[in-house]
């Protein structure tokens, strides 16, 4: 089976996002087995050997920064988020899209100043040199990444999250 072909049957976005969305979470499933190893040689240095690995906690909290805002794109456009649809049924399929859109708006919107405030943050890290207690690593390119991703989701919530709910079908 080709690859393309076994990309279209497992994704069911479309086009360029298909593959951004594969991209994503290739990070995010090489991220996850980076934190099982760790957790794995932590676990196995502490008890056999009596030597933890040097900066795990920091090395893990990176990399649940670097998982969670990977996934947090693909689950937003994909409405993978919870919601509450309890009065979904008496407000008939007209109003709960125009209420999909003000939220979908809403929810950019607030990403978008959210990752502005948090690159300033960024900025600061990096300009004042902050790094890691254990490790000394910078820890201002993990935030600015953050903000990328935060950006990036509000992007392509505007875009193809909006897309995909005035194109879904009616139930």
């Amino acid at each position: 089976m080709a690859f393309s072909a076994w990309l279209s049957m497992h994704y069911e976005e479309k086009g360029p996002v298909v593959w951004l969305a594969f991209f994503l979470e290739l990070i995010a499933a090489v991220t996850l087995f980076f934190l099982m190893a760790l957790t794995c040689a932590d676990v196995l240095g502490r008890y056999f050997f009596g030597n933890a690995v040097d900066g795990a906690t920091e090395l893990t909290e990176m990399g649940i920064a670097i998982l969670v805002f990977a996934e947090m794109p693909v689950i937003t456009w994909r409405g993978g988020h919870v919601v509450v649809d309890i009065l979904d049924r008496m407000l008939g399929n007209t109003l709960i899209k125009i209420l999909g859109l003000f939220s979908a708006l809403l929810m950019s919107t607030s990403l978008y100043f959210l990752a502005t405030r948090i690159f300033q943050l960024a900025e600061r890290s990096i300009r004042r040199e902050e790094v890691t207690e254990f490790l000394e690593m910078p820890v201002g390119y993990i935030v600015e990444y953050i903000a990328f991703m935060s950006w990036a989701t509000a992007a392509l919530m505007i875009t193809y999250g909006v897309y995909r709910l005035l194109t879904q079908s009616e139930d």
